[in-house]
């Protein structure tokens, strides 16, 4: 509302009189459009809030409802990049699959077209001449969790990222630090403890890989604060320099020693490894994996893979809408809650 006059609301051209420019620069300032230089902006935001302007909720719905139902032409692409050195090994993983297809479906939805670039045949710099020939303004990057499998040659440090919204799956690489989706590990491995609880397992180990920024074992750490100390088992972490004997090793000493009834992980190797030490699943020992779709675990949690990626392409054209390109200053991190799947690999032991 006006300051002067608490009944009438200030609009752009109230604030385009004042500041001398027209309308549509006020607009394309207020809504953070690029075409405007930072200064303009600064300088229409802060007569603005002189003025006590407040954007009519109506007309912003309005505005989001032409910008949403708008047929986009042929040539409003999303940016899907494949980072890795073999880039066909990517949807080759039934997660990464997924993540794509939710991607496609969300980008198809709002009237977009998802497209892979991949950092093997194109570099980021030639990327960039594209994407601004053909005005994609819009980045999902896949895969950078894979750091021993990635592009090396790939400069991610050189590329114009404050002329791109982008949103990357997964928190596990340092940079590009731009707004992510993942799934709530934590919260997911919180989830397989109780249900594993639920269906009769008493004694629950971990066996995963030791990292800082996936989260697995701390959900599996937050968990066992639920249960009896005395059936609080120590997670057993291997690195990924630990050759195979040596997981087997560790893995063969740890179950003499802790004796569990039932491992939680997300190791795709695993079942191999206690086959390989004559442990039978699961007659022997319960077997429960974090990620049903790229272990050969049948129970566990499903990450809702495909809601991730749909997650994501659905953040990446709000941030697109927005005009909120570059490196944020402060990262918003989305979560996907997973859901438990029941497996012949954890029989219940509650039934008779």
């Amino acid at each position: 509302m006006s300051k002067n006059n608490p009944e009438r609301r200030v609009t752009h051209a109230d604030i385009a009189r004042e500041v001398g420019v027209s309308k549509a620069t006020v607009s394309l300032s207020l809504s953070n459009h690029p075409r405007i230089s930072d200064a303009m902006k600064m300088r229409v935001r802060k007569k603005a809030e002189e003025m006590g302007y407040d954007p009519d909720p109506m007309l912003s719905a309005l505005a989001h409802y032409r910008n949403s139902s708008q047929t986009k032409p042929t040539q409003a692409v999303l940016a899907w990049i494949n980072p890795l050195e073999n880039p066909d090994d990517l949807r080759g993983q039934h997660e990464f699959d997924l993540y794509w297809k939710g991607a496609f479906d969300a980008a198809h939805q709002l009237g977009y077209r998802l497209e892979e670039f991949r950092t093997k045949d194109i570099s980021l710099q030639r990327m960039d001449s594209i994407f601004k020939t053909r005005n994609i303004r819009g980045i999902l990057i896949a895969g950078l969790r894979h750091t021993t499998f990635l592009h090396t040659k790939t400069d991610w440090q050189s590329f114009p990222w404050k002329d791109y919204a982008a949103v990357r799956f997964g928190r596990s690489t340092a940079y590009p630090e731009t707004h992510y989706v993942t799934s709530a590990q934590t919260a997911n491995t919180m989830l397989a403890v109780k249900s594993i609880r639920q269906r009769g397992y008493q004694r629950i180990g971990y066996f995963g890989e030791y990292s800082e920024v996936r989260l697995f074992c701390a959900g599996f750490l937050f968990a066992q604060l639920t249960l009896p100390e005395n059936l609080r088992l120590p997670p057993l972490l291997f690195t990924l320099e630990d050759s195979i004997h040596q997981q087997k090793e560790k893995l063969k000493i740890w179950i003499k020693q802790y004796k569990p009834d039932v491992i939680l992980t997300e190791h795709s190797g695993i079942f191999q490894l206690l086959a390989d030490l004559k442990i039978r699943i699961p007659d022997d020992i319960g077997l429960v994996t974090n990620s049903i779709h790229d272990t050969p675990i049948d129970a566990g949690i499903d990450q809702n893979p495909r809601d991730i990626g749909y997650a994501a392409t659905r953040m990446l054209i709000s941030l697109i809408n927005g005009h909120s390109l570059g490196i944020p200053s402060v990262r918003n991190e989305t979560l996907i809650e997973g859901s438990w799947v029941d497996g012949s690999m954890l029989p219940n032991r509650n039934i008779e």
